[in-house]
């Protein structure tokens, strides 16, 4: 299996998918409990359907990736946004052009990247993403919680194995802890300057549609789809019409 190096003991586990070099890449970034495996065959088909290379890659701590040095502190999606992203883009596909597609957590890390206004990246794709924390995300992340202690989202040792345990625990404690009820990334909004898609089920239960009209509102460049009967997982919910829109968005870059 490919990996990273990132020093100390810590590889990052990573896909390249094929496409035409001469378009931009394609670089997915998993949701907050998820994976490269998790997200299936999307990425593959969104490369297809556009042509793009793409790259897939699994955060430390996930996946096929090294596990947590320790727990997820108030500042771990910039961590991944400002360090880990950053490298590998920079060790995986230097000089060459790129959109982020973000879900989830993924979309949250992929906001505070594109506010650093990178040179080569052409355009941001947010799925669900996250800029505050409302009451449906707490509850959302109380219901799994209940669910994982219950015995439930057994799923997840297929994707994370021994890791999973300490992954579910550092990300539930994250979010439910009493300073993580104040993160909000709203600030870096304005600083946004390439084009946005944003993606959202109406019937998500960790977020409401004031996300994206609050991204809407301080970036720039945004067009947006709420899908109706759509919870937190359109790209698998809603496939086709996930994809019809990525693509499109992809082919006016």
């Amino acid at each position: 299996m490919p990996h990273l190096n990132l020093g100390e003991d810590r590889q990052i586990y990573y896909e390249l998918i094929d496409g035409d070099h001469n378009r931009p890449h394609l670089v997915f970034l998993h949701e907050g409990l998820g994976s490269t495996a998790m997200w299936k065959k999307f990425p593959q088909l969104l490369c297809a359907q556009t042509g793009c290379p793409g790259i897939v890659y699994d955060r430390l701590g996930y996946g096929n990736s090294s596990p947590l040095p320790g727990p997820l502190t108030l500042h771990y999606l910039h961590s991944y946004a400002l360090l880990e992203l950053p490298n590998v883009i920079t060790r995986l596909i230097p000089e060459r052009d790129y959109i982020l597609i973000g879900h989830s957590d993924g979309g949250s890390v992929g906001l505070i990247a594109a506010a650093e206004k990178p040179p080569r990246l052409k355009g941001f794709i947010g799925e669900a993403p996250h800029v505050f924390v409302e009451k449906e995300t707490l509850a959302g992340v109380r219901a799994a919680t209940d669910v994982f202690n219950a015995g439930g989202l057994r799923g997840l040792f297929k994707y994370h194995g021994e890791k999973t345990e300490g992954l579910f625990k550092a990300w539930s404690d994250s979010w439910l802890s009493e300073g993580f009820q104040h993160w909000n990334i709203e600030y870096a909004l304005p600083s946004i300057e390439c084009p946005v898609l944003l993606v959202q089920g109406t019937e998500d239960n960790y977020g409401t549609v004031a996300q994206v009209d609050t991204i809407a509102a301080k970036t720039a460049n945004v067009r947006k789809a709420m899908l109706e009967e759509c919870a937190h997982v359109p790209h698998h919910e809603k496939t086709d019409v996930v994809l019809q829109l990525m693509a499109e968005f992809v082919e006016r870059l």
